[in-house]
């Protein structure tokens, strides 16, 4: 990041948008996939979900060592309250992004079901398989995905408020492309 510029830097652009789209698309298909019939469709799209979830959880660990070696640009002037919603909605969307891949290796694992990346690379089970537990973890999964959304969404209309109304850089400064 330029603090000349109050821009992130390209990288961290890239790692947004590329780590929000997959998340989107995700959520997407894992809304979609739950409610087919058992079928080669639904064990492809299930696969595809896992390997998402295994890419999303490593580009979010990247981007987490980028972030900490680079420094966010400082806020524009607002109030007090908005400080801290940011800074809130940044936490807890960490959290979900760490916690979400966590919790569908950890139910896969309990339901049984090993993930093998791109069907070449199989991971450990987290967990023996337990039927009871892994019902519990597809429910946990389920709200935290829920949760990231509505937190997904505060933050997308935040970004839109700041741009259309308090006419700020918040959303300029993380375009791919803007040399403000």
């Amino acid at each position: 990041m330029s603090h000349a510029t109050g821009k992130y830097s390209g990288t961290a652009i890239a790692l947004h948008w590329l780590i929000g789209a997959m998340i989107l698309i995700s959520f997407g298909v894992g809304l979609y996939m739950t409610g087919l019939k058992f079928s080669p469709e639904k064990l492809k799209l299930y696969n595809w979900h896992k390997w998402a979830g295994v890419s999303i959880f490593m580009l979010v660990l990247l981007r987490s060592a980028w972030r900490l070696t680079h420094a966010a640009p400082p806020l524009p002037p607002m109030p007090a309250w908005q400080r801290f919603a940011a800074h809130a909605s940044h936490v807890l969307l960490y959290v979900f992004m760490f916690a979400i891949p966590l919790t569908g290796w950890l139910m896969s694992s309990a339901k049984g079901f090993q993930t093998v990346y791109f069907g070449v690379l199989p991971l450990p089970d987290l967990l023996g398989k337990d039927k009871d537990l892994g019902e519990l973890l597809e429910l946990v999964h389920r709200w935290l995905n829920y949760s990231m959304m509505a937190v997904v969404a505060a933050h997308a209309a935040a970004a839109l408020k700041h741009h259309f109304v308090d006419r700020d850089d918040v959303l300029r400064r993380m375009m791919p492309g803007n040399r403000t």
